[in-house]
């Protein structure tokens, strides 16, 4: 059960991944908008057990402190991306960890780029990209703690071997897949 919600000023992706059988769910990047988020919960019966950041940048951490509040879940991101949040996390995302809510498993990625510490969170058949990889595109690098080839790399080494019919969730636009971007994103050809 995944549910996308365009959130805040520049419309992040702001997903609810719920499990249909226990109704526990994770938001991942809860970037504005959190009483819309928890009105999305509520309709659903989905009782939140993470809040969890691909990164820190503020147009994915905006609702961190009120959907806290209201849900009273943990909020984890990486360590290195902790101190761009305006509140203190309650644990760290690392490098092949697990986050599990209900029967499901999302399993941590650290892929730096964007940002050292962005992360994407993989399932069998999805990945949660935040802002490493878009439907033809690739997070931006310009920005303070950002490298190109270290994007680069991130998605050739540990996104691409995913495998191709592996769906796409980015933190900005529409959905994709694994091997629609390794043929036709114009960054890897």
């Amino acid at each position: 059960m995944i549910t996308r919600l365009m959130v805040g000023p520049l419309g992040a992706n702001c997903y609810i991944v719920g499990c249909k059988k226990t109704l526990e769910a994770a938001v991942i990047d809860p970037g504005g908008d959190a009483l819309r988020i928890a009105s999305e919960l509520a309709k659903k019966n989905l009782r939140v057990r993470w809040i969890l950041n691909t990164h820190g940048h503020w147009d994915h951490t905006g609702a961190n402190a009120e959907l806290r509040k209201i849900t009273g879940a943990p909020l984890l991101i990486h360590r290195l991306d902790a101190p761009a949040l305006q509140e203190k996390p309650d644990g760290f995302l690392e490098e092949g960890s697990e986050v599990k809510f209900g029967t499901y498993c999302l399993r941590v990625i650290h892929t730096p780029g964007h940002t050292p510490g962005g992360v994407c969170l993989f399932s069998p058949g999805a990945v949660f990209t935040g802002d490493t990889l878009f439907a033809g595109s690739i997070g931006r690098t310009d920005l303070a703690g950002g490298s190109y080839e270290s994007l680069i790399r991130s998605v050739r080494e540990k996104l691409f071997v995913l495998g191709n019919e592996v769906r796409v969730y980015p933190g900005h636009g529409p959905p994709s897949r694994i091997g629609e971007e390794r043929l036709r994103n114009p960054f890897f050809q």
